[in-house]
């Protein structure tokens, strides 16, 4: 009854009818809003702060012969042109794979290599063992550029390289001569602590290469109790070859304290990958010797070096003044440690950006460098993630 009364009379009616084109306002209102948040997710922000998703792991096992090679020694990868590399640290024979890694965002389904390409000099002869030591790799249209941290104590040079597809030497970067070994006390670079890493400019038109440890005249090598080390990361123009930036880097300090009668100890920056303007995903690794699980403390740091200072005329870090990157805690390997094989964080030396996922998010891979298990069993380590972009800052 109540129901006839209402809607016979006229005012009351009206009343509904304006409720009806309010409801109807507000929802085209909400549909607005939605459509506008969706096309807002997708298009982020580039101040937007990023999340690490921990997907898969998947150890290649040691005794993996290819090409008459054993496969070890990964100390870098990249993802170019729909393939991957990985690049061995081999001194006896330098060289770098080429692969194919398969995986969704539920994990790995196989990795298969593919092809070994030696590295050789501008005349095709491949590089003589025990004249270089292999870090890292970067596809870059159809060439790569790869560093080399020479042997400082042998005085034998550090290097950037530019090779073809064939690992032909097309380019050599030159370098100042602080990167250069030295003779003169507290000068020059430290042994293992030259290029470890390397990543195309966002813009392709150059590289950032970083040193692992502090140069002598800019600070030292960092200890369980002390970290005022320094290292220096510099742009080299593509066309040119010339070193046209330095900024600074502050490494932690190492994490544990060697144990067990050993005393080795050692962090460093060992890769880094530009992933917007002057913005760097930076990995750096902690060893210390004596540990069952490895001694490996391995943390991915945002880093910004939009306010950095070129330090390129600075000759010595040591009491100067300037600006250094800034970081932030991106990841760190202990919150997955159990999730592992044997519980193990191995050497992790390479990242890279790889493709998407099905969902838009872009896949990020590591890798270790087991090296070659001369020091005990280690594992060819690569883990998956998915790169998440957080709207909470």
């Amino acid at each position: 009854m109540k129901i006839k009364f209402a809607l016979r009379d006229s005012s009351f009616f009206k009343d509904i009818r304006m409720i009806q084109l309010v409801k109807t306002f507000f929802v085209f209102l909400i549909l607005m809003m939605v459509v506008s948040c969706g096309n807002t997710t997708k298009l982020k922000p580039a101040d937007t702060p990023i999340s690490l998703r921990f997907i898969d792991e998947y150890v290649l096992p040691d005794t993996t012969i290819f090409e008459n090679t054993r496969v070890g020694g990964l100390s870098g990868i990249d993802y170019g042109n729909g393939a991957w590399y990985a690049i061995s640290d081999d001194t006896d024979l330098p060289r770098f794979y080429k692969m194919d890694i398969s995986y969704n965002h539920k994990g790995f389904n196989s990795i298969a290599l593919n092809e070994l390409i030696k590295f050789k000099d501008s005349h095709g002869i491949v590089i003589p063992n025990g004249t270089v030591d292999p870090e890292s790799i970067r596809y870059d249209n159809g060439n790569f550029v790869w560093t080399s941290e020479g042997n400082i104590k042998k005085s034998v040079k550090p290097f950037v390289h530019i090779v073809n597809s064939n690992g032909k030497l097309v380019k050599e970067i030159p370098l100042a001569s602080r990167f250069l070994p030295s003779n003169q006390a507290g000068y020059g670079p430290h042994h293992n602590g030259v290029f470890e890493g390397v990543s195309l400019s966002l813009d392709k038109k150059g590289y950032w290469v970083a040193m692992e440890l502090p140069l002598k005249e800019d600070g030292t090598e960092p200890t369980v109790e002390e970290n005022n080390s320094p290292v220096r990361i510099a742009y080299i123009n593509k066309e040119t070859g010339r070193f046209e930036k330095e900024i600074v880097y502050a490494l932690d300090k190492v994490e544990r304290p060697a144990i067990n009668g050993t005393t080795f100890e050692i962090n460093g920056l060992v890769e880094l990958v530009e992933y917007e303007q002057n913005k760097f995903l930076v990995l750096e690794r902690s060893y210390s010797m004596g540990y069952k699980d490895g001694g490996n403390t391995v943390k991915i740091y945002l880093v910004d070096a939009t306010n950095a200072t070129d330090v390129r005329d600075i000759k010595s870090l040591k009491g100067s003044n300037y600006t250094g990157v800034t970081k932030k805690l991106l990841f760190n390997f202990e919150t997955i440690r159990a999730q592992l094989t044997n519980a193990v964080v191995d050497n992790i030396e390479g990242i890279t950006l790889g493709p998407d996922f099905n969902n838009g998010n872009r896949s990020l891979v590591v890798v270790a460098d087991n090296n070659f298990s001369l020091y005990g069993p280690q594992l060819n380590q690569f883990i998956l993630f998915e790169i998440e972009q957080s709207i909470a800052n």
